[in-house]
């Protein structure tokens, strides 16, 4: 059978960015197999959303009830879609991977899902921090939008399908509410994410079958995450759940935390002593300090929130090597050292510690806690030790909390696992024909909006694969199912 190539040249266009490989659309007197989706979260959809665009049937699979349920949830306190940093501190922020990332990011990064959120009659504004949100701050209008818009160019969706790997003559198995069915499409973009909040359907079930496929897999483990510390029951009862609000922390970037070929830019404004522009480490050097302001939460058993998971992937390395990590707490980021150890050594005459603090430094409530839990008697009763440690307060992080509670995951196909050809990006090699996004890829990123500008960019690109693959299946006229 013989397919005819229309004569379009130019790639399709996404909201008015340009598709990120062009290709002509196929007009086939016989269309071949649909192209499917598994995972309908912000890398499936944009991935979906691609391959319609570029005129390819796609159904897309997805376990849960509804689509995006994680990118709800990650809008429930304001959804932080990306960041209006400049490109260079943007992909630093992907770490060893900002080099494999980049060119992705160039095609469909911050600016550009600025302009798709506002073909969907989404617009979005810049925080004071720098980071975009939409106006009205919540995820379920865009969601709701993009949905419909996939409807209406013909992008079909199977809830509650499950994907349970591939069967010996490479067919889908999917769990249905109806039973086993299978699917025999033409090509394939797993969007599965990671292993974090398996109740909305991440869940890491299909580690162990791209592994019996030969595809190599690191480790699933948490970031963004919290840590435990330890605590005193005495200081857990009395501070769980209590808010660090302006303070800094300063913590060491391990060796390897950073490869040769990607720099590590500190964004102007977010980090306020540390790397600076340019500063980057490869496999061998020491160290890198690095310090940041924010505010973190005191839990039951240790710390998380936005500053600690700044600092998460260096602490879980530094943990993974030595077994416990360290980082320092500036309790009075706005004042100089020099101040603090003048006010504490001030003669307080018959008013207690605690008092003078408070009077002269406005230390109270948790952060004086802090103090008691975390120094000698000596200690609080030197001012000059005292002083020190109101700037550098050292916490020992024992463990990560577990990768079910974490925000995102680190770990999953490694990138070496793929196939390096310009028009088959994302591709497995072990398995041609099948592309992976977004969370399940070996690539990890601070909160702040990097985590989902990601997504968005690896599924846009996952799209364009799979598309041009399903191109070339139609023109052969014998596609096979992958």
């Amino acid at each position: 059978m013989r397919m005819r190539i229309g004569p379009r040249l130019h790639g399709p266009r996404i909201d008015g960015c340009p598709a990120p490989f062009p290709f002509p659309v196929p007009t086939p007197a016989l269309a071949p197999p649909s192209v499917a989706v598994i995972g309908a979260g912000p890398a499936g959809l944009m991935a979906a959303e691609t391959l319609a665009l570029a005129g390819v049937p796609v159904d897309v699979y997805d376990a849960m009830p509804s689509a995006g349920r994680k990118f709800l949830l990650a809008g429930k306190g304001g959804l932080n879609l990306t960041h209006a940093e400049p490109a260079p501190a943007f992909v630093s922020r992907y770490r060893e991977r900002a080099g494999v990332l980049a060119p992705l990011l160039d095609r469909f990064g911050s600016q550009a899902l600025r302009e798709w959120a506002r073909a969907l009659g989404v617009e979005t504004f810049v925080g004071s921090s720098g980071r975009v949100f939409p106006v009205d701050m919540k995820a379920a209008p865009l969601l709701r939008a993009w949905m419909h818009r996939l409807r209406q160019q013909g992008v079909r969706f199977h809830m509650r399908w499950r994907w349970t790997g591939w069967a010996d003559d490479g067919a889908l198995g999917f769990e249905t509410p109806s039973g086993a069915q299978q699917a025999r499409p033409a090509a394939t973009v797993l969007a599965l994410g990671g292993a974090s909040w398996a109740r909305l359907g991440s869940d890491g079930a299909w580690v162990p079958w791209l592994r019996a496929s030969g595809v190599d897999v690191r480790e699933l483990e948490p970031a963004n995450c919290g840590f435990d510390v330890g605590w005193s029951a005495h200081f857990s009862t009395r501070h769980a759940g209590a808010p660090l609000k302006t303070v800094a922390i300063e913590w060491d970037e391990p060796d390897e935390g950073v490869g040769a070929d990607a720099s590590f830019v500190a964004p102007a404004g977010d980090v306020d002593r540390g790397t600076g522009r340019g500063a980057a480490f490869a496999a061998i050097g020491p160290p890198v300090r690095r310090r940041q302001k924010g505010e973190f939460v005191v839990t039951a058993t240790g710390v998380e929130g936005s500053l600690v998971y700044a600092a998460s992937a260096a602490l879980r390395q530094t943990l993974a090597q030595q077994g416990q990590a360290t980082f320092h707490l500036d309790l009075l980021p706005g004042r100089e050292a020099a101040f603090v150890a003048a006010e504490v050594a001030r003669p307080r005459g018959s008013r207690s510690l605690a008092t003078h603090l408070k009077s002269r430094l406005g230390l109270d409530g948790v952060k004086m806690g802090l103090l008691h839990e975390c120094l000698p008697r000596e200690a609080m009763a030197d001012p000059v030790a005292l002083a020190r440690a109101i700037k550098a307060l050292p916490l020992t992080v024992r463990r990560c909390r577990p990768l079910d509670e974490a925000i995102s995951t680190a770990g999953g196909v490694r990138f070496e696992a793929l196939a390096t050809a310009p028009q088959t990006p994302l591709m497995l090699q072990a398995r041609p024909g099948v592309f992976c996004a977004g969370e399940m890829l070996d690539w990890e990123a601070p909160t702040g909006g990097y985590l989902l500008t990601a997504c968005f960019a690896t599924g846009r690109a996952a799209g364009a694969g799979a598309a041009d693959w399903w191109r070339r299946c139609a023109a052969g006229g014998t596609p096979e199912p992958v």
